[in-house]
């Protein structure tokens, strides 16, 4: 049966959301539906701002960073006068499924509308953040980690002339996915992120003597801590300056900020979105709802929304090992040095 679906961007930007509409697009005329795109996220939805999408108008995206849909955050959706707006704008436009890419509150806020909606909604994780439950990778995430590690190579590069010691705050709203992976293939020599941390003061100490410790393992020369934004109270700055006058070495911050989200993503990212897009059309062929399409092992798969969002994803043991097995490593050969 011919449905009419529409589709948002949401929240923060990701790598990968414009190859995820081409997708959805491209899959939804290969089943003889109509797709229209809401502008500014949820604010388009509230504003009815959309206009169709069709395969012409989705060709070439596949490498576009950013969105053309655009994207916002919408508070006036979080209120029950939005959420009414945007529910009578669904049945005025008779939308039969509705599609979001987006995060954490994105998808809250669908679940949140499919109380108040009869037609079928369908989460897509496009986020950077990857702290999504329901789905080993989310769209954008490889990007993000790639442009962090681009960074912090250069970084790297800088430290090693002046043999100074960098702190790099990574994005990751509060999870320390970006922060473990980019610190491990970069080669950092110290991660710091919250699934690791209970109380950053209490923290401090074992910094402290962490660089300590490489100092006198290495001797002077260059040291690169990756730290997941949030972590610390006041900023990746305040603690710099606190190491500084700790440890008597000049600390510089470095604050990677919103270039993570930009770019063309990677193939990874390519092709992730491209699966995920196409098969948020085929559940919705089945008749599918109030899910979240994602992939885990290589095969897709669909979870409840409510569960995607409140349930914490864990991030790679073996990889939280290898990050633990680098800090004992130079604490064993500061021992062996000391006797």
């Amino acid at each position: 049966m011919r449905k009419k679906i529409a589709v948002i961007t949401s929240g923060g930007d990701a790598p990968g959301m414009n190859a995820c509409v081409r997708a959805i697009v491209l899959a939804a005329n290969r089943y003889g539906h109509q797709v229209i795109g809401f502008k500014h996220g949820y604010n388009g939805l509230i504003e009815n701002e959309y206009k169709e999408l069709t395969v012409e108008s989705v060709q070439h995206i596949i490498k576009l960073g950013g969105t053309i849909l655009k994207s916002a955050r919408c508070e006036p959706f979080t209120t029950d006068k939005g959420l009414t707006t945007a529910v009578n704008n669904l049945s005025r436009n008779e939308i039969d499924a509705f599609i979001v890419i987006g995060g954490d509150g994105s998808l809250r806020g669908l679940d949140r509308l499919s109380k108040h909606w009869d037609g079928q909604v369908i989460g897509v994780p496009g986020t950077i953040d990857n702290d999504l439950s329901g789905t080993d990778n989310t769209i954008g995430y490889q990007t993000a980690i790639d442009t962090a590690l681009d960074s912090i190579d250069k970084l790297r590069d800088t430290a090693d002339a002046f043999e100074r010691i960098f702190l790099v705050e990574v994005m990751g709203r509060y999870a320390g996915f970006i922060a473990l992976a980019s610190a491990v293939a970069s080669g950092a020599e110290q991660a710091l992120f919250p699934e690791s941390i209970e109380d950053p003061h209490l923290e401090l100490e074992s910094i402290v003597q962490h660089v300590e410790c490489l100092r006198k393992v290495k001797g002077k020369s260059s040291i690169i801590m990756v730290i997941a934004e949030h972590l610390w109270p006041g900023g990746v700055t305040d603690l710099a300056e606190t190491l500084t006058k700790q440890i008597g070495i000049e600390c510089r911050p470095c604050i990677l900020g919103h270039i993570q989200r930009g770019g063309a993503p990677v193939a990874y990212d390519r092709i992730l979105a491209t699966k995920l897009g196409t098969y948020a059309v085929e559940i919705i062929n089945e008749g599918q709802s109030g899910v979240m399409v994602g992939e885990i092992n290589n095969r897709q798969c669909a979870h409840k929304l409510n569960y995607v969002y409140s349930e914490q994803k864990a991030l790679d043991p073996y990889l939280v090992k290898i990050q633990q097995n680098i800090f004992d490593v130079v604490q064993c050969l500061n021992q062996t040095k000391t006797l």
